[in-house]
């Protein structure tokens, strides 16, 4: 008898369920916290190596009077403190006159192309809305500059816009007449014009198919009910299109905003290293501080104090946007 008690004890505590589940517990419960962050840890890592390195490093070669004599080794160069900053924002100066200019180009740049751009978009997309032949293939066409790669694009731009035999020139003076000579695109007060034209026949195709992916959430039973009660389209569009709209609009807005910004790319193909003063965007201007003059320590105070101008803008962006979407609701 007293043998076989304690093995009987053993067996009854070896089949209890509680003492077997609490290893599985914290084994689960583990597994449900912490998998997601051992999925994230790769990306992170990524983006620490590809983006927040490089950005601490910028940040501090913005407070280094680096230039072409310390390109061997930036780590050598003087410290500066915050006068490539004050150099960067003094605009009695040539420096801070030329980046103030470079500024409000960019600001003007930035809001006609996005408003042209979520206009086209928003356009094509509610017309799209209504079935008819060729609609797909209608719509593969549109998407097409937004496929394109940058470069092949800008570039083909370029050859459309020369003085000489390009196209743009051929249609407007030669055929329609609505010019009395050959206008200069890529250099002068066009260039400007010639910018713009690009960046919205390269931007809009993506608000296009923003949009439109938008609109299928709302339900064809609204419009039905609207035009029963003898709604027009344009009352349609105004009480049922955009107000449905309106989080997909705050973000495509705001995704616009800072690629054409930022965008280097555009300019750069287009113009070469030099942009002409009516199109000086400021990344160009930014890169030409950097590269051409070799003044690496001004350009990364210029492209530190971009960063905090568009981190401000978005966060007030944000904070107007959450505000009316409570407000809504």
């Amino acid at each position: 008898m007293t043998a076989t008690a304690p093995a009987a004890e053993a067996t009854v505590r070896k089949s209890s369920p509680g003492a077997a589940r609490g290893p599985r517990r914290r084994t689960g419960r583990f597994r449900r916290l912490g998998l997601p962050y051992l999925l994230l840890l790769p990306a992170l890592l990524l983006e620490l190596l590809v983006h927040l390195v490089p950005m601490v490093i910028g940040i501090v070669m913005s407070f280094k009077e680096l230039t072409q004599f310390y390109i061997r080794d930036w780590s050598t160069a003087p410290w500066a403190g915050l006068g490539n900053y004050s150099v960067s924002v003094d605009f009695d100066a040539p420096v801070g006159q030329a980046l103030l200019h470079s500024f409000l180009v960019t600001v003007a740049f930035t809001v006609l192309s996005v408003g042209l751009c979520w206009l086209i978009g928003t356009a094509a997309a509610v017309f799209m809305q209504d079935t008819f032949r060729g609609r797909g293939l209608l719509r593969a066409l549109f998407l097409v500059p937004y496929a394109l790669p940058v470069y092949a694009a800008v570039i083909t731009w370029v050859f459309m816009f020369q003085h000489d035999n390009g196209l743009v020139n051929h249609v407007l003076h030669d055929q329609l007449g609505l010019t009395d000579k050959p206008s200069f695109w890529l250099i002068g007060d066009n260039s400007f014009v010639a910018l713009l034209t690009v960046s919205v026949w390269k931007g809009w195709p993506f608000a296009f198919l923003i949009v439109m992916a938008g609109l299928q959430n709302i339900p064809r039973e609204l419009y039905e009910a609207a035009a029963l009660d003898g709604a027009g389209m344009v009352q349609q569009l105004r009480r049922i299109t955009l107000p449905s709209l309106r989080p997909v609009n705050q973000v495509l807005v705001l995704v616009l905003f800072l690629w054409t910004f930022n965008d280097f790319n555009t300019p750069y193909v287009l113009f070469g290293k030099s942009a002409p003063e009516a199109a000086d965007l400021i990344s160009v201007h930014i890169y030409q501080a950097s590269f051409v003059t070799w003044n690496f320590g001004t350009g990364s105070a210029m492209s530190v104090l971009l960063l905090l101008f568009l981190l401000v803008v978005t966060g007030v962006y944000l904070a107007l946007t959450s505000r009316g979407r409570r407000t809504a609701q």
